[in-house]
């Protein structure tokens, strides 16, 4: 929202104030108004309360839609001849594949991001940390929100990006467009390069709002975890970041979960068939037919009535955004040297908390995720009767998490001396049957309890938010999760099969039993690797 009467004279930055928000700040777009993040209430247990701006829906790049679907974003448009930018309402949310985000704005004019700023001038310089969301969801989302990491004397900024078909078509058109502009004849990772985007777009403005640019740690959960192991990877960010934590992300590339879960890529032949049969369902035949579509009728042309007609757009092996396979980045060093945060939930990637599962269903699963020859040996070591099948299956699944996100570690050393620290989180947040899942964490590591108000949280919930906390702003800060207001030491990662329990335990625990181990080992190695 523009708005004339706010004006502001050149040559006041940088700015002294009680707080950001008392003043215009001016940019190289035109000046932004920003909004107190918090009254005296619903505050959790912040301290800094008081100090916090936040600015929403600033653009980082021009509108995705009409000529601009399926191009590499664009540079944003100046507003200051129209006056102030008020940022006191969220930007227009990316249009997807699934349904929901009735309380925002579709549209997609979308590439825009949040800044939480606890400074009290612009020329502060503070730890920058850039938050990636996982699928299915928005920056706007108060899952999101970042005023609790913003108390730790942190700038976090989240962001939209691209999704399903907008985000990840590739066609054999967009590749010709593509080559044009960059030399590469590949197509599909739009989204990719709208997290690349907001990065740089960060790089170049945050300074203005506090930031220190030369100080960005990114960070992510799921599908926002793969897009920080994207950014962590990519040619593209080279000497951008510091440091990177990837929330419920990577694992042993040899793993078959690579190829199903938020990290999971294609081969550019395969997105290229992919983008052939979504032009049919759309029933257009280039790519100028489809740019003159509605958004609802692209989306329908991904959607069919079984996921197996349903067309899955995902992250394209390209070898331009994507410099190679995760395997083959790992071998020969192509990630940037910083030093990472990862780790896994209990109850996720293949456990799920209150699993009800027979005897024989338990057998099945094993012969359809096990070849010939390795049923047996899981069995041996996850053995189980009619009344533990389901303790056996979650067990087997848990295992695997950290075992192969262990692994992983263990290659990123080979080529790499940044040190990585491994967490394994298994707190159940209150007034939920899910147990530990996928996100579990993240309220507690940004946290923002006060965001997600319809969780009953207790005095413990406070606690461990705290800790978990004050591990991520220390890294985010220093690169290392441990400072003085650590109460628990976390050691990085080392050739000890070890990692971090955080949540209802801390200090280092085992991955699981040797013998366990040496099997995933064994069995990995049968495996081509992703």
């Amino acid at each position: 929202m523009l708005s004339s009467t706010l004006l502001v004279a050149s040559g006041l930055a940088p700015v002294a104030s009680a707080a950001l928000y008392d003043t215009v700040i001016e940019t190289k777009y035109g000046p932004v108004k920003g909004y107190p993040a918090f009254n005296s209430t619903s505050t959790g247990n912040m301290t800094n309360w008081k100090d916090i701006t936040v600015w929403k829906g600033i653009p980082f790049a021009a509108s995705t839609g009409g000529e601009n679907r399926w191009k590499a974003p664009q540079p944003a448009s100046p507003w200051k001849k129209n006056g102030t930018l008020d940022a006191h309402t969220w930007g227009p949310v990316c249009p997807s594949v699934t349904t929901g985000y009735n309380d925002y704005t579709i549209d997609e004019d979308c590439l825009n991001l949040n800044i939480w700023s606890p400074a009290k001038k612009t020329d502060e310089k503070l730890p920058v940390v850039m938050w990636s969301y996982p699928a299915e969801s928005t920056a706007a989302d108060p899952l999101f929100d970042g005023g609790g990491m913003a108390d730790k004397g942190i700038v976090f900024v989240n962001y939209n990006y691209r999704t399903g078909p907008f985000g990840w078509l590739a066609h054999s058109e967009l590749s010709e467009e593509f080559e044009k502009v960059t030399g590469s004849n590949s197509s599909g990772n739009w989204g990719m390069l709208d997290q690349f985007a907001a990065l740089k777009w960060i790089r170049a403005n945050i300074a203005d709002f506090g930031g220190d640019p030369e100080h960005i740690t990114v960070q992510g959960q799921s599908a926002g975890s793969a897009a920080t192991q994207h950014i962590l990877y990519s040619p593209l960010t080279k000497g951008l970041i510091v440091g990177a934590i990837i929330e419920s992300g990577v694992r042993d590339p040899h793993d078959p979960l690579c190829t199903s879960l938020a990290e999971a890529y294609g081969t550019l032949d395969t997105a290229l068939k992919s983008g052939v049969t979504y032009l049919e369902n759309l029933n257009v035949s280039t790519i100028a037919e489809a740019r003159g579509l509605t958004m609802k009728e692209l989306i329908g042309g991904a959607t069919g009535t079984t996921r197996e007609s349903t067309i899955m757009f995902e992250a394209t092996l390209d070898y331009y955004a994507m410099p190679d396979t995760y395997l083959n980045i790992l071998k020969k060093g192509l990630a940037h040297d910083v030093p990472v945060i990862t780790g896994n939930n209990k109850d996720e990637n293949g456990a799920t908390y209150g699993l009800e599962l027979t005897l024989q269903e338990y057998y099945e699963d094993l012969n359809e995720t096990y070849s010939s020859g390795w049923v047996d040996r899981f069995l041996e070591l996850y053995p189980a009767n009619e009344s533990t099948a389901a303790g056996a299956y979650n067990s087997m699944f848990t295992d695997r998490s950290k075992v192969g996100t262990w692994f992983w570690t263990q290659m990123w050393y080979s080529a790499r001396s940044s040190k990585v620290w491994n967490y394994f989180w298994d707190h159940a947040p209150p007034g939920q049957t899910s147990g530990a899942y996928h996100e579990s964490e993240i309220n507690y590591v940004l946290n923002n309890l006060y965001a997600t108000t319809e969780l009953p949280w207790k005095a413990e919930d406070y606690e461990i938010a705290k800790r978990m906390n004050d591990y991520w702003a220390n890294f985010i800060k220093t690169g290392n999760p441990n400072g003085a207001d650590t109460t628990v030491a976390w050691p990085a990662v080392s050739s000890k099969k070890e990692v971090q329990h955080v949540g209802d335990g801390w200090g280092q625990i085992p991955i699981a039993w040797s013998k366990k181990i040496t099997l995933f080992k064994n069995w990995f190695a049968t495996l081509v690797a992703y």
